[in-house]
């Protein structure tokens, strides 16, 4: 997966976290510590812990010009609907009745639409939170600790919405691996007991 430049992300080399922060400052970090024959590396985003590959090669200008590159807003195809406004036009597939009960609303489908997902979100927002802090920290201990002790044990304590089962489970795991889990994980454990 390519970077998420407004987002931060952290390097790990086997168990230790080699680097820390914006993804600029990491890949330059990263080019540096391969530069030395190091071992692979594995970098993620801190916030859905996905893994992100960073294309390194070549010189440090070169390599800072590609990432600040994706900063820069790409141009977007003109199109139907509002593109200056952000609309993006997809297509959604619903049933005779769904359709037909959206074109009695006021504003027509889309607008009714967009109100139901935002009424949806603000309902949903503190789930939301947990599910994904939970799919993220799964994402990064399936990465890095798969094979390390008490790993199922943990991932069903933190399902269960049992911090101080997750915390005791990963209490002998690298620390560096056990403090980057209980940070990507934070939203999901700090609403449980």
């Amino acid at each position: 997966m390519g970077p998420r430049m407004d987002r931060t992300c952290t390097a790990f080399a086997g168990t230790k976290i080699i680097a820390s922060g914006d993804v600029l400052a990491v890949a330059l970090k990263v080019k540096k510590y391969l530069k030395d024959g190091k071992e692979n590396v594995l970098i993620f985003d801190d916030v859905t812990s996905a893994q992100v590959e960073l294309d390194l090669r070549g010189t440090v200008e070169a390599v800072t010009k590609r990432l600040e590159a994706m900063v820069e807003p790409e141009e977007k195809k003109s199109g139907p609907g509002r593109p200056k406004l952000g609309v993006v036009s997809k297509e959604v597939t619903l049933l005779p009745q769904h359709w037909e009960w959206l074109s009695l609303q006021p504003g027509g489908a889309s607008v009714t639409l967009r109100k139901l997902i935002e009424e949806a979100k603000k309902k949903n927002f503190a789930k939301d939170q947990i599910r994904q802090a939970q799919e993220a920290v799964y994402k990064f201990m399936h990465a890095m600790a798969g094979d390390l002790p008490n790993y199922e044990e943990a991932l069903r304590a933190m399902y269960a919405n049992d911090a101080k089962k997750f915390k005791k489970m990963i209490a002998d795991w690298p620390k560096d691996i056990q403090e980057h889990a209980l940070k990507v994980g934070q939203q999901a454990l700090a609403n449980i007991k």
